[in-house]
């Protein structure tokens, strides 16, 4: 799968999820899938501002997880 359609996909998916009332667990998954995604494709268009982007929401996330 071409990573930008990827990362438009899991968008859409946690959107649908937070609408549905999903379970903070759920869409906490979602989001980690999301980080990788955009990840990914950082790496490939090469991208340092993108890259260092997605890194950033990588450390959040995890410093989040952390605290929680």
């Amino acid at each position: 799968m071409d990573e930008t359609a990827a990362v438009l996909e899991r968008l859409e998916r946690i959107e649908r999820l937070d609408r549905a009332g999903a379970a903070p667990g759920e869409l906490l998954a979602e989001l980690r899938g999301l980080v990788a995604d955009a990840e990914t494709w950082a790496r490939r268009e090469g991208d340092a501002r993108a890259r260092a982007a997605a890194e950033g929401c990588a450390e959040a996330l995890a410093e989040g997880v952390v605290a929680a």
